[in-house]
């Protein structure tokens, strides 16, 4: 299992800030062994994108991924415009992540439709597949688009696509034709009896191998009595179930109820016990999702300290597999 960082807003840093505050965290995560940073785009935020490519043309050796840009809000052939450019600036080493969001983005905040998302992003594939087969013309009709135009932007790199797929019909679609998938609130029981069977019966089906299952998990280091306290902060600050129906279906796989539930909280032992659990449920790939702890912005501090230097430790320890 690679072990990599997923970050969020950073309502902490000044707005003036949080750019260079997020390229920061993204050399800190390379410097510190991690396998990858991934860069969710949250609404009314720093745009992921642009981020990624920020971070990749200064950076070496990891890995940096979107997790996730929602489908609806870019014509496809512009995302693989950008995300094309994106890989050029990273070196190869970008691992673009989407997905069809979740109806009170889509629909509450933006105005646009969230109708047959699962259709839609069957649509949104085809275009992307063939935008990034290689230079040339994109020819692609189907129920959503019709595109006609050439992309001629790098013939140097390949582009994984992960999606976010959390229930069955997604989860094929990811097996069938794409490098894998990105989740979030997801639970070692949902992944290992859920989504790791379906997607990868649908990826054997299609002749396909090597699927990732990247799995974002909050995670923070405490003192025993704190973690009851922790969980329901996770829960608070990073978004509850009940917002979407989406997590709450993928939610009844699992034996969580919320985010807090599926954290990795306690001391080292504890972490590193629940971190295993998801290895062996099938993650790949594990997001980890620092919460920092404490009642003043130096405790955060501190405590995100604490929480990231021992995350880093492990790194060796899972991409041997031990």
């Amino acid at each position: 299992m690679r072990v990599g960082l997923m970050v969020g807003s950073d309502k902490e840093r000044s707005r003036a800030d949080r750019l260079s505050g997020l390229l920061a965290d993204g050399h800190a995560a390379e410097d510190e062994g991690f396998a990858s940073f991934w860069i969710p785009q949250v609404p009314g935020y720093l745009d992921a994108m642009t981020a990624v490519a920020l971070l990749g043309h200064e950076t070496d050796r990891i890995e940096i991924g979107t997790a996730v840009v929602p489908l609806q809000t870019r014509h496809p052939l512009i995302l693989a415009q950008q995300a094309l450019t994106t890989q050029v600036a990273c070196a190869g080493r970008f691992a673009l992540g989407v997905g069809p969001s979740h109806h009170w983005i889509i629909s509450d905040q933006l105005g646009l439709p969230y109708d047959r998302p699962a259709r839609l992003v069957r649509d949104y594939l085809d275009v992307l597949d063939a935008a990034f087969a290689g230079p040339g013309a994109v020819a692609v009709d189907n129920d959503s688009f019709r595109v006609r135009s050439p992309v001629d932007v790098t013939d140097a790199f390949e582009m994984p696509v992960l999606i976010a797929a959390l229930g069955p019909t997604m989860l094929r679609i990811a097996g069938e034709r794409t490098a894998g998938t990105i989740l979030w609130m997801a639970d070692e029981r949902a992944i290992g009896d859920y989504v790791v069977p379906r997607i990868t019966e649908a990826a054997e089906s299609a002749g396909r191998s090597g699927i990732r299952v990247v799995a974002g998990v909050p995670v923070a280091l405490c003192a025993e009595g704190e973690v009851d306290e922790a969980r329901a902060y996770a829960s608070e600050v990073l978004g509850h179930a009940d917002f979407s129906p989406n997590y709450v279906r993928l939610l009844e796989h699992g034996d969580a109820e919320d985010v807090g539930d599926t954290m990795a909280v306690g001391d080292e032992q504890a972490v590193l016990a629940r971190l295993r659990r998801y290895r062996d449920a099938g993650v790949t790939d594990l997001a980890v999702r620092v919460v920092p702890l404490g009642d003043d912005a130096d405790k955060r501090s501190a405590s995100r300290r604490r929480t990231q230097c021992f995350a880093a430790s492990l790194v060796a320890e899972f991409a041997s597999g031990a």
